[in-house]
Parts: C-alpha cells; structure tokens; sequence
C-alpha cells in the first residue's frame, strides 16, 4: 500500500485478501495493528549492535591513525589493511561484551520509533 504511511505491501495485500473473503473483522485488525510483520524485537537489538560496533570501530580507526609502526616488521599497505580489519573486529568484540551503551540507547530509540 504505497500511499499508506506505516503499512507495508504485504500487510495490504494480506488485508485486501481478507476483506475479498468476507473476513472485515481480521482486515481491520491487521491494518491497525502496531507490529508489521518484518519488524521485530531481535532485529531492532540486531541493528542497534551493528551501529555501535560501527561506531567504535570509526572510533578505534580514529584513535589509531597516528601510531607509527616502525621496526623490521612493521608499516607498508599491509599493515594499515590489516589494521582497519584489527580495529573493526575489536569494536565487535566490544560491542558482544556489552560495549559502551550506544546500543541501548539506539534499541529503545528504535522502538519507540515503531510504537512497540
């Protein structure tokens, strides 16, 4: 339902269905019901933990950029490579251990965006 703020194609389809055979009653509760069928809990607490691991990960790259890596085994393409792959595995296992608490805050905002 493209000019229907908040209702999906497939909730609109599922309704119309509905109300072609004689069901007005479960139409109504589907067009009107808060949860879509695509939104989910897990899925908001999915997005609010990749955020914060972006996040941190945009942090670490920030706070290591001027680490000079001097020695025998150190510098070169490779290293800083490898170094973007370093820091954004670290901002996920930061983010697993329970991270800085951006994810709490983006999970509820996501919620509360969907009116659950």
């Amino acid at each position: 339902m493209a000019g229907v703020p908040g209702i999906d194609a497939n909730t609109g389809m599922m309704a119309l269905q509905q109300m072609r055979a004689g069901q007005p009653e479960a139409m109504a509760r589907r067009l009107n019901s808060p949860h879509q069928p695509n939104t989910s809990d897990a899925a908001a607490r999915k997005t609010a933990n990749e955020f914060e691991a972006m996040f941190l990960s945009q942090m670490l790259e920030h706070m290591t950029t001027g680490i000079k890596t001097d020695g025998p085994f150190g510098g070169g393409q490779g290293e800083e490579m490898f170094r973007s792959l370093l820091n954004q595995q670290y901002a996920e296992m930061l983010t697993k251990s329970g991270g800085i608490g951006i994810a709490d805050h983006v999970y509820r905002q996501i919620l509360a965006l969907q009116e659950v």
